[in-house]
């Protein structure tokens, strides 16, 4: 009974102050405020040490959406944790969670960024290894290393701005943004953000952080862990220089493509929304690397929607399908679970880019935008390639899970029956579909001038209807050609396995040591050193010790017997 009100009276607090913070968030962007609140904890002799707080629309705004997928979240999890014992304690891990988060984004303090951001690797690391099994204690492992990486380039950072004498980095933007230390801070923060937000090299730990509840990731990859390097880098955004502008563009322009390529090779459905995440996470820092960080910011809360939705619905159908995540194993889902069916089909949707779903104004924005810069060929056709897989995965995913043909038991449960799952993922529906519009009118009161050939304003809508035919046509004829010359790929060992990625960030530290100790301890620890050393030299002894044994207990019968053989000795040489 603790447990349900716990997660209703988070529910509710919550969902009121993300309400509030979004009207105060508008009352801010119309009247185009900024406030920093510092607050004194301490003051000995002449330091002092100073909380600060940035409150302006972007914080506020963004505050307001993490509260209420949050909130979310946490009565979705009041049905799908239910039979969880230590429910109380996985709550309190969310809030936990989320005040990192709040902690983050409202900081113009690179101190208390690392509190937030270091709170939220901890807490991930709690949330991942939920699950008490080795794939979880393995995964928890890489998030929380692969993140360290990123903790401590921001500590680094830190003390490279003591060069200022201050660590508030919003007083020093605008006039220091040409200095070299500055530099240097701004190539450290875009480093600790490419870890967070799971940037090639750093992409592995992504869809293995999968082995946290759904609910979970649910937070994870919409709106808190993943977002907050894309954050940090809006708000670095003015100090970042040319060169780095380029790495970012170079480095999340790959990572989208390769995550789409790499999901339609997957038939985890966690792993498919997970390198999903990826993909547009890579689309976030290649436009924010172009210089319009409010076209990342507004994709960061479109994202936030439709992909809490997604794995909300994954959820619901892994809890029906008896704790199955293989795709191969669904199918027709739409009989059985309608209401779960179109909240996912709508979301899928929104990740595509369908018109005036959430995820058109801020995709279909950005994809004008990229034809109208002066960027290289590669990149540009990358962009387009990226996202036509990503609509092919989508319907891919579809046509497993929703049409296609029923391959699980004959025996089965599968309802819509789950009334609080449905009741948070229905409220996040209407989010889906109208938030994109809004929001576009709100952060954009002024339209974007977009003047394209007819051609390249179509280019998008051409790619999507492509992709999406391919990923339906290749699903459907699984048994052909086109899959079993794919078999290569499909067993994981380039498309699904990441480009490799693991070999280099996972199994390089973990593996490959690990191996060479093995060798180590069988060859030298077990082999020529157990019998140079300790065993060796303890036999020697032993053997040693038991031949002097025995002289001293027959010391008579062997002096008797010595003195024999030399009195035969001297007979023999008499003789001769």
């Amino acid at each position: 009974m603790f447990s349900i009100s716990i997660c209703l009276v988070g529910f509710f607090c919550l969902l009121i102050f993300s309400l509030t913070l979004f009207v105060f968030s508008l009352n801010f962007l119309l009247m185009d405020l900024t406030l920093i609140i510092e607050w004194e904890l301490l003051s000995l002799n002449s330091n002092s040490l100073v909380m600060s707080m940035l409150l302006d629309w972007m914080s506020l705004m963004f505050m307001s959406f993490v509260l209420f997928i949050s909130s979310m979240v946490i009565f979705y999890s009041k049905e799908y944790m239910e039979g969880d014992l230590n429910i109380n304690r996985f709550i309190m891990l969310v809030l936990m969670f989320v005040f990192s988060m709040m902690l983050l984004i409202i900081s113009p303090n690179l101190i208390s960024i690392l509190l937030g951001w270091d709170g939220l690797g901890l807490v991930s690391y709690c949330l991942v290894i939920y699950y008490q099994n080795v794939k979880s204690y393995n995964a928890g492992m890489i998030t929380a290393l692969m993140n360290r990486i990123g903790d401590v380039m921001l500590l680094l950072a830190i003390a490279w701005m003591l060069n200022f004498g201050s660590w508030n980095y919003i007083y020093y933007m605008d006039f220091m943004k040409n200095d070299f230390y500055m530099q240097i801070i701004s190539i450290l923060v875009m480093l600790a953000a490419m870890t967070k937000s799971a940037q090639i090299p750093f992409s592995s730990w992504l869809p293995a952080a999968m082995a946290a509840p759904t609910p979970v990731s649910a937070l994870v990859h919409s709106s808190t862990l993943v977002t907050a390097g894309v954050y940090l880098l809006i708000r670095f955004s003015v100090v970042l220089s040319e060169l780095v502008h380029m790495y970012m563009l170079f480095i999340g322009v790959l990572t989208m493509f390769m995550a789409g390529l790499g999901a339609n090779f997957e038939f985890d459905l966690k792993k498919i929304i997970a390198l999903s995440t990826l993909s547009q996470l890579g689309l976030m820092m290649s436009i924010l690397a172009m210089g319009s960080y409010k076209f990342a910011f507004f994709h960061l809360l479109t994202h936030a929607m439709f992909k809490a939705l997604l794995f909300m619905c994954a959820g619901c159908m892994i809890h029906n399908l008896s704790d199955t995540q293989d795709i191969r194993l669904m199918g027709n889902l739409m009989v059985h679970m309608p209401l779960t069916c179109m909240s996912m089909n709508i979301s899928n949707l929104a990740l595509c880019g369908m018109p005036f779903l959430a995820g058109f104004y801020s995709k279909d924005l950005i994809l004008e935008q990229v034809s109208m810069s002066n960027l290289n060929m590669l990149m540009y056709m990358l962009f387009f390639l990226s996202t036509g897989l990503t609509v092919c995965y989508s319907f891919r995913l579809c046509y497993y899970s929703i049409t296609g043909d029923f391959n699980f038991f004959t025996l089965h449960s599968l309802n819509d029956s789950g009334w609080v799952m449905l009741k948070g993922m229905l409220m996040m529906l209407f989010f889906v579909i109208f938030s994109g519009s809004s929001l576009s009118w709100l952060i954009f009161p002024t339209p974007c001038m977009i003047c394209l050939p007819l051609m390249m304003k179509l280019m998008t809508l051409m790619v999507s209807l492509v992709g999406g035919w391919l990923g339906y046509e290749i699903s459907k004829f699984s048994i052909s050609w086109v899959s079993k010359s794919l078999l290569f790929y499909n067993y994981g060992f380039f498309m699904g396995f990441m480009w490799f990625l693991p070999n280099i960030s996972t199994f390089f530290i973990n593996y490959f040591p690990l191996m060479l100790s093995y060798q180590l301890f069988k060859n030298f620890d077990q082999g020529w050193n157990e019998y140079f050393g300790g065993q060796g030299i303890y036999e020697k002894l032993m053997k040693n010790s038991m031949s002097f044994q025995f002289f001293q207990n027959n010391n008579m019968k062997i002096f008797l017997i010595l003195m024999v053989i030399w009195v035969m000795f001297l007979f023999i040489l008499c003789i001769i």
